[in-house]
């Protein structure tokens, strides 16, 4: 009898130990799984801010684009037209003085 309990202690023991080693083990992957999960997070963060400014490049030049075109079309002055025509301006002035 004494041997029995000795056998079921020991197995009780054991089987504790087994738990806690293969929790340890779970405890670990998971660890593992969530550094692993935060890096690819970090990485495709990464990865959508630079498509995503790339892309906002690329619209500012499209939109510069088609404003430029409906000014053409409309006969509008650019900034560099207005700048001329005060030089201009300013000669003719000193010219008259």
């Amino acid at each position: 009898m004494k041997e029995k309990l000795e056998q079921l202690f020991y197995f009780g023991l054991g089987s504790a130990l087994m738990a806690k080693e293969k929790l340890e083990q779970a405890g670990e992957s998971a660890k593992g799984l969530r550094e692993e999960n935060e890096q690819k997070a970090r990485e495709f963060f990464d990865q959508a801010v630079a498509k995503g400014s790339e892309e906002r490049g690329r619209l500012k030049d499209e939109v510069k684009a088609l404003l430029k075109e409906a000014m053409d079309e409309l006969g509008l002055a650019t900034k560099a037209d207005l700048d001329a025509l005060r030089e201009e301006l300013a000669k003719q002035r000193q010219g008259q003085q």
